[in-house]
């Protein structure tokens, strides 16, 4: 019973996210150039912004997150593969990831930006936690009383 909680509870929590308000693109960013992704998020909750890139030589790009007035919400420079960042946003409105190229080299990019819909999430995962909890329950309580006979000590 708690294996398939907990499957219903993971499947659940990915159909939330993948139904999310998202956008994604695939850019190539020149030299001290920067570039704009922007997205209207409703209500209030966690935005996140994914950045990749499939030929990563050691190269970096600085990223910042915009709100409707242009103030900086986060801000981070990125010198891995592939990183993930999240962001508080208070209100309703387009909000903007700026990615800027400081090197000499172009770059290609895979972003995406979009709303965690963590709100959504929370019955799903308290279904995953009494799931692993039942788990945990009765495997221990089968443990419980398991005995492993050892053999005479010395027979001769």
């Amino acid at each position: 019973m708690g294996l398939v909680l907990s499957v219903i509870g993971m499947i659940w929590i990915s159909f939330v996210f993948l139904q999310g308000a998202k956008i994604s693109e695939e850019i190539v960013l020149k030299s001290t150039n920067s570039y704009d992704v922007e997205l209207n998020l409703e209500g209030k909750g966690i935005g996140y912004y994914k950045v990749f890139m499939p030929e990563f030589v050691g190269n970096q790009v600085f990223v910042q997150i915009l709100d409707n007035n242009l103030n900086v919400i986060a801000e981070e420079g990125i010198q891995t593969k592939m990183s993930v960042g999240y962001f508080n946003f208070e209100k309703s409105g387009v909000y903007t990831i700026k990615i800027t190229n400081p090197t000499e080299n172009q770059i290609n990019l895979k972003i995406e930006l979009g709303d965690a819909s963590s709100d959504a999430m929370i019955s799903p995962g308290v279904m995953i936690f009494v799931g692993a909890v039942m788990i945990i329950v009765s495997s221990y309580m089968k443990l419980k009383n398991y005995r492993i006979e050892q053999p005479d000590k010395n027979i001769l």
